[in-house]
Order: structure tokens, then sequence, then C-alpha cells
């Protein structure tokens, strides 16, 4: 298994490892309701360094990324990010992503662990512009500092105007004494807070900087558990789970994210533009738990008479809500927010109700 550099760090927190993506990675510390709690009342921190990162560069490195996302790249100013998907030429996705625009002829991709290798064959098969890609992931470590009491910590350590990076910009700067810190605010927690990309070779300096500056908030070591009912509770999707080569970013509702726009000429536009204008079969939908239980990924989503409708793609117990959550396509006319679906759990039917996102 592939190792982060913060993995010393997390055995010597006597962390619950397993793997994922192919990383042995931090499940959890002090447990999942805590550390949950931890980051939407005050400040923590997970090692994210199993995230992709992918370097697009040249004077068509804008033309090509129009080419193969699905959002609207040539709005991007220098300092601003993007949240994004990578059709797949079949009406599924290869990723969801983030696109960091630093100039016209510079972009840093942020993709998920899983699938770094499948996404950099995938860019590689679609360079016809020519551009010059790198994919530095093995290089860079990436600390998520999230929650609310983020910018109070963080602003200890450097000069940068922390309060000046909105959602969904960034700026690099010294942080903790190293230079060239790409520091964003993409946060997959809706706590607020800060991502930090540098160089492995900083990264235990740069923990150690964090936490003493976050001792007096508390601040604790987060592991991916919480990371995922964390984003449940926003109804954020997870590749792998809510998003897949089967599913299309328009049944996802990522109509958002995909952008029809003349001057953007992409993968799938044709296909998704017939399911924007005509609708899907199924839609992704997020409900609430109205008889006590669990939802579990995979778990049968059925109608009243026990037909099964669907399949839970994400289900937790939120921590906030003491409620159990999930997510899951269901027909379009069950996806409607009031609607009643069921939960096939051990051979009994749990009621459930469709509501809107983010549930809290």
């Amino acid at each position: 298994m592939l190792e982060t550099s913060f993995h010393g760090i997390h055995l010597g927190y006597k962390a619950k490892m397993a793997e994922f993506a192919g990383f042995d990675m931090p499940i959890e510390y002090s447990g999942i309701k805590d550390e949950h709690m931890t980051v939407r009342q005050g400040v923590g921190v997970f090692d994210v360094s199993h995230m992709g990162e992918i370097w697009v560069k040249g004077p068509l490195a804008l033309d090509f990324l129009q080419k193969v996302t699905s959002n609207d790249v040539s709005v991007l100013q220098p300092g601003q990010a993007q949240y994004s998907c990578f059709p797949n030429g079949k009406g599924g996705i290869v990723d969801d992503l983030l696109v960091y625009y630093f100039s016209q002829e510079k972009y840093l991709l942020v993709v998920n662990a899983s699938n770094v290798e499948k996404d950099w064959n995938w860019l590689v098969s679609q360079n016809d512009r020519g551009v010059l890609m790198e994919n530095t992931s093995d290089s860079i470590s990436q600390l998520a500092v999230q929650g609310p009491k983020a910018l109070e910590v963080l602003q200890k350590l450097t000069s940068v105007d922390l309060s000046a990076i909105k959602y969904y910009t960034f700026k690099v700067g010294e942080m903790a004494g190293v230079k060239d810190v790409i520091i964003s605010a993409t946060g997959y927690t809706g706590a607020g807070g800060f991502e930090l990309y540098f160089y492995n070779k900083y990264a235990e300096s740069m923990w150690k900087a964090i936490f003493d500056a976050g001792e007096e908030f508390g601040i604790k070591p987060i592991g991916l558990a919480a990371r995922d009912t964390l984003r449940l509770e926003m109804g954020f999707c997870l590749y792998g789970n809510d998003l897949d080569d089967t599913t299309s970013p328009i049944e996802a509702g990522l109509g958002w994210i995909t952008k029809f726009k003349d001057h953007k000429q992409f993968i799938d536009k044709d296909i998704l533009l017939l399911q924007k204008r005509q609708g899907t079969a199924n839609r992704l939908c997020g409900f609430e738990m109205i008889d006590r239980g669990i939802p579990r990924h995979h778990y049968a989503i059925t109608d009243s008479s026990g037909k099964v409708i669907g399949h839970v793609t994400s289900g937790t117990q939120s921590p906030v809500l003491e409620k159990g959550i999930g997510m899951g396509y269901v027909p379009a006319e069950f996806a409607s927010p009031g609607c009643e679906i069921y939960l096939e759990v051990r051979g009994k039917l749990l009621k459930a109700k469709v509501v809107k996102m983010p549930f809290i």
C-alpha cells in the first residue's frame, strides 16, 4: 500500500487505518462523531495528500480544458477555482475534479485519489492540442484545515490575508515558513476552511506548525470517516458512490457545472444537452429517514409495495441531525422533495422521505 508523507504521524496518534484508493489512510482517531463535531464547531485537519494533482500548460491549455471538462473554464480569472467533471464520451463521468486557474496557459487539475491513473490516461488520449501535462501527484502533499476556527489558526502562520480568499478562490504565498504554498477555499465539509498544497519535504514541519497554532482552539486530526459524514450532510457527491462511468452529470443534479454555451464544444455535449431538455429517467435525490435506521451503500430503495426502484449510493447517521440521511438514484417521479420512499433493511421496509439538499 502507498503511504502519504504524514503516515508516521497518523500511526503516532494510533489512528484506525485502512486502505483507501491504494493508500494506507487514517479512517478515524477519536471517533467519527467527535471528529465530525470538531470540524462543524471548531477546527480539524485532514490529510488528503492521496488526491491527484495534474498540471496542464501551454498556448492551447484553455482550448483543451474546454473540450475535456463540462464547466466553462473561459469564465475563470487568475486565482479562481472551478468544480467540474470529465464526460467520458458515453454520457457518463470519468471523474469529478477542481480546476485551478493560474493563467491563460497554466492550470492545476485536482482529481480523486482513486482515479489519478485513469484520469491521466484519459487526458493523454484526448490531448490532440499538444498541451503540456505533468502528473505531480506523488510529490505534493495536501492538508485540508476545516471548520469555523480554521482562519484564526492559519492566519497566525501567514501574512497572506486569508479573509480575502473567498469560496472557490486561492492564493499562492508563504505559510509556516514554507514558500509557494497554494492556499485555497474549496472545502468539502461545508464548515469553512482552507486547503494547503506543498511539497512532501515540508509535510512534518507544516503539520507541527498548524497543530501548535491550533492548540488553543482544540484542533484535532480528522479521519476519512468523518470526512464522509461531513460531505454527506452537505449533499456533496463522492466519486465511486454517487458518480461513476454510468451516471451523467444531468442525472446527478450537476447541470450547474455543465455549460451548453455556443463557444464551448465539449465531449458528450449533444447527449447531455438532450438529457437537459428531455429530462432523465432517474435522478439523484437526498432523503431523510422517518423510521429509525441508518441507510448504507447499496441498500435497496423501494416504493410502498416493496418494488425496488433504486439503491442507496451514500448513507450515514447524521451527527448534526441525529437521524439517518442518504442519497440514491430513483425514477424522476420519486425524486421530488416530500416523496415517500422505503429502504429495505434486513427484510423490513423502513420509511424515508425525499428532501432538498444540503441536509443541514
